[in-house]
């Protein structure tokens, strides 16, 4: 928005001490005038003998002093508006490099806590964590291009494969021209989540993160069979308020993760929920390799595996912790992973706790999740 030029705020500032010093000055003056016109001091009563001679004495004094709280206001307080103002300055500065395109910029303000100190503390805080986000997305749109690019490029060398060679069987490369198109749906479906993840664009409702678990387990229980990984659940109702289908989503990603980075034969996987003050809980552990802190703490990335996938089919995409990070985000959770010591990762979920009446979690509707089909 275009303003018109004003005073700047130092140029206030400096005039406005000017301005009370010589107020207070006046008011000073005016006081001592109307005190010596009373005969308060005799002395100087007996040399001016009249209030005419009074003011003609005591106006050039005043004068004097009045100049001289002038100029010394407005130095001075062009001086102290100046101090006062540096860290606005730097802050400014700050605002302009970051505006270029510069977020690796602090202020790094010295001195005690005051108002500007907290300023450009929180400045700070906001300039690294949008250089964070910025480096995220960056590192994703070049990943999301490369992982994006792979199956494009499969299929343009079978199409030139086949037009080179007629006689190639229909059958193979329709086969392998659907499993290809298929990893990109995929893909481009776990991007759409994770975009809408981003965006909060969602309802929210009641949800029993215990049934969730519940859910997700027994969508994948013939994938464990088949992996050989025996998966248990447990815990109590631990409730929330959000979206269930990217709840489901969340638990469906961390479930199948346990499974297919596990062991070759004989993984466990153990799904709980628990309930704290104010937070719900959700935990999925799974047996595996040994994996070193530095790998686990990348594994939420876009992209990111920490080991070889011990099962092949589905190959995944990559996104799985991305978007349980994301969606968790969106609930205003946290997610953390840690690695076991006897091999394999630990991943929890916390998420504000639904409120409750009477030790029982009431929906928004005003329903018990029971009147819903909840348990």
């Amino acid at each position: 928005m275009d303003r018109a030029p004003g005073l700047s705020v130092r140029l206030k500032l400096t005039l406005s001490y000017a301005g009370f010093l010589m107020l207070a000055g006046a008011v000073l003056l005016v006081a001592g005038y109307f005190s010596l016109s009373r005969g308060v001091h005799p002395g100087v009563i007996f040399l001016v003998q009249s209030h005419a001679a009074l003011l003609r004495y005591f106006a050039p004094i005043a004068a004097i002093v009045m100049t001289f709280l002038l100029v010394f206001g407005l130095v001075g307080g062009w001086i102290l508006a100046g101090r006062m103002l540096a860290p606005l300055t730097r802050i400014a500065d700050a605002t302009r490099m970051a505006a270029t395109g510069s977020l690796s910029h602090r202020i790094d303000l010295e001195g005690r806590r005051d108002e500007f100190r907290e300023l450009a503390d929180t400045f700070d805080a906001m300039l690294a964590r949008l250089e964070a986000h910025v480096a995220e997305q960056q590192r994703f749109a070049a990943n999301a291009s490369h992982e994006l690019r792979t199956p494009l490029a499969i299929t343009q060398t079978l199409l030139d494969v086949a037009r080179n060679d007629p006689n190639r069987a229909a059958v193979e490369l329709v086969d392998r021209l659907h499993a290809v198109n298929g990893r990109a749906i995929e893909l481009t479906e776990a991007l759409l989540l994770l975009s809408r993840a981003d965006q909060r664009s969602f309802g929210r409702e009641h949800v029993d993160l215990s049934l969730v678990a519940e859910e997700a387990t027994e969508t994948l229980l013939p994938l464990a069979e088949k992996c050989g990984v025996t998966v248990e659940t447990s815990g109590d109702a631990a409730h929330t308020i959000g979206s269930h289908a990217l709840l489901l989503q969340l638990a469906t990603n961390l479930v199948h993760n346990a499974i297919v980075h596990n062991l070759p034969r004989w993984g466990s996987v153990w799904v709980t929920t628990s309930v704290r003050p104010n937070r719900t809980m959700l935990t999925v552990v799974n047996t595996g390799e040994n994996l070193a802190p530095d790998v686990v703490a990348t594994l939420a990335e876009p992209f990111q595996r920490g080991t070889e996938r011990i099962r092949t089919d589905p190959a995944g995409v990559g996104l799985g912790l991305a978007i349980v990070k994301s969606i968790t985000r969106a609930h205003d959770g946290t997610l953390t992973l840690a690695p076991r010591p006897e091999g394999g990762l630990g991943a929890t979920v916390e998420l504000p706790a639904a409120r409750t009446a009477n030790a029982e979690t009431v929906a928004p509707d005003g329903r018990h999740p029971d009147d819903r089909g909840g348990t």
